[in-house]
């Protein structure tokens, strides 16, 4: 499984690939806990990309119920963007709405949560 994260002004947006299941939700887990941190982590919250993400298993939806946990205690937030249909239909079924906001994209995401984010967003593609 391989992680990358991004930064766009107050937000981070996490982009695992591949499956997250019980092979692989340790690394997931060791890859989100840091950016729980108050004082290490993303002031507004965080965006899970999961555009890669082909599974997610009930290990994998305990990583994001964790963040979720973290994230809210502080006042910030966390949503999922960009879904796979497979990955879609397992929130829904689990009622994951209710943990987590869910955006189509991960532009969408960050321009609704933080217009620190959209305006870094904005920035960035704007470059020459």
């Amino acid at each position: 499984m391989e992680i990358t994260n991004r930064v766009y002004g107050d937000m981070i947006v996490v982009a695992p690939s591949g499956r997250v299941d019980h092979a692989t939700a340790a690394d997931f887990e060791r890859a989100v806990v840091p950016l729980l941190d108050a004082a290490a982590g993303p002031r507004a919250g965080l965006v899970f990309d999961l555009e890669r993400v082909t599974y997610i298993s009930s290990v994998g939806l305990r990583v994001l119920m964790i963040a979720s946990k973290a994230l809210r205690a502080r006042g910030a937030r966390i949503a999922v963007a960009a879904m796979q249909p497979v990955v879609a239909e397992i929130l829904e079924i689990c009622r994951f709405r209710a943990v987590v906001e869910v955006f189509t994209t991960v532009d969408e995401a960050l321009d609704a949560m933080s217009p620190a984010a959209e305006a870094s967003r904005a920035g960035a593609t704007k470059a020459p």
